[in-house]
């Protein structure tokens, strides 16, 4: 049998590597954080309750890209680690088996969605207009999210061995092709009927399907490193289980952020349907922040994945502070754009006069939080890369759960609307803070203990 050459992962310079490996995925995602800030200005037009209604949704949707995401880290993570001890039929198992897990969580949610959307909306509002069009945009994302499910797992795959071209390449078509739908089925341009915010969600899953076999077959045709061969395939315990010991505590994480969500919802309604728009305002804003740092993380778990797997201390020390300084880079800038232009962003979503004097104020505060979140986020995936999903987790429990949320509620209650998004800052500084001496633990107790070689 012919002897593979190592990884590049375990030989290209650590910054070089850290760039070529990032650099596509920060493309790709900016691509997309692009198309969630058009698609709802898009949605933005047709009125409040129309954003207030994509803003409600948005506690489920982001619930299936933390299942996908969860499930895709523990593929990434595994088969990297497989890959840098060259234990390579448990390498291509992670794969296999990680494809099978993605088409049983979109059935989870296509029947969810189906069954439960009309419900879900009645919960948080009353207005039947919000209710109609929220119930139709859920639906229709959820029932046919296989392709969002699909994207997930055939990107991680191709990033655990070091091709992220092609995951650019996919995002990015995937984002253009739902910029480009969305007005056509929003307004009904070109002879298409006009279908509002439903349309809104048709555009959205056809640029997932085409993503997702754009992975399919870029994972059949250019990945050399991982074969999938479903004609023989049966499905593994042993190797599910160690897919979900990383991403079972990565999807409870970032669901977390649901949970969090609806309690913020909850909270924000009280004051007004507005305060609820302009948080949803707020999370695709700032997703032109955050996702060139989920990029750069995607970039980084299989560099430290492999180098944990291949004992290789001094490379993934590198790599960490390498990404340390990137994102702290780019929270400034973000940092820097809302604390200057705050009224220019909200009035991309044709603001009123209420929903600007609610969000000016919002954007400012928030966005104190935004350093440590950066370094939250890269030691995060650190952990979640060496295999200790459960120090993700402590993490997000205690930023998203454990403070912000009852910090939220005290400020709502006895201070006023705009304290509420002081709990933002309050949260993440304590998080960052744990972060840190977690880890510490991990370094020497885990790190430290690796060969000391390039």
């Amino acid at each position: 049998m012919e002897e593979r050459k190592e990884n590049r992962m375990g030989t290209m310079p650590v910054g070089k590597l850290l760039v070529t490996m990032s650099l596509p995925i920060m493309i790709s995602m900016l691509i997309q954080a692009l198309y969630n800030i058009v698609d709802s200005i898009f949605v933005a037009q047709i009125g409040e309750n129309a954003l207030t209604a994509v803003s409600l949704a948005f506690p489920v949707q982001n619930l299936i890209i933390a299942v996908g995401i969860g499930t895709g880290i523990g593929i990434n993570s595994l088969l990297s680690r497989r890959l840098g001890e060259r234990r390579f039929d448990d390498a291509n198992a992670a794969a296999e088996n990680g494809i099978l897990l993605s088409l049983c969580n979109w059935l989870v949610f296509a029947i969810f969605g189906g069954l439960f959307s009309e419900a879900f909306f009645r919960a948080f509002t009353e207005n039947p207009e919000i209710i109609s069009m929220g119930t139709d945009y859920l639906t229709v994302c959820t029932v046919f999210s296989f392709g969002c499910f699909m994207q997930f797992a055939c990107e991680r795959i191709l990033q655990a061995t070091g091709i992220t071209i092609y995951n650019m390449i996919t995002q990015a078509t995937g984002a253009i092709i739902n910029i480009i739908l969305d007005p056509i089925m929003i307004f009904g341009l070109f002879g298409f009927p006009r279908l509002g915010v439903k349309g809104a969600a048709i555009a959205t899953v056809i640029g997932q399907i085409v993503a997702m076999l754009m992975g399919l077959w870029f994972n059949a045709k250019k990945n050399k490193e991982v074969h999938m061969d479903f004609r023989h395939f049966r499905p593994n315990g042993r190797i599910i289980g160690e897919i979900y010991k990383v991403g079972v505590p990565s999807i409870v994480m970032q669901s977390i952020g649901t949970v969090m969500t609806i309690g913020m919802n909850k909270i924000l309604i009280a004051f007004s349907e507005t305060a609820v728009a302009v948080f949803g305002v707020y999370f695709k804003l700032q997703s032109f922040v955050f996702m060139p740092i989920f990029g750069l993380t995607n970039g980084l778990v299989p560099i430290v994945a492999y180098n944990y797997g291949a004992r290789k201390r001094t490379r993934i020390t590198a790599s960490i502070r390498l990404a340390l300084v990137y994102a702290l880079s780019i929270m400034a800038l973000g940092l820097l754009i809302f604390q200057l232009f705050p009224v220019p962003l909200l009035r991309l979503f044709k603001a009123s006069d209420a929903l600007l004097s609610i969000g000016v104020p919002a954007l400012r505060i928030i966005s104190i939080s935004f350093l440590g979140a950066g370094v939250g986020i890269v030691l995060s995936s650190v952990f979640q890369a060496m295999g200790n999903g459960v120090l993700s987790l402590t993490m997000s429990v205690a930023r998203q759960l454990a403070v912000l949320l009852p910090v939220a509620w005290l400020m709502a209650r006895f201070v006023g609307l705009d304290a509420v998004w002081a709990a933002f800052p309050v949260s993440e500084y304590v998080s960052v803070t744990i972060a840190l001496f977690m880890y510490r633990y991990v370094y020497h107790n885990h790190i430290a203990t690796l060969a000391d070689e390039a």
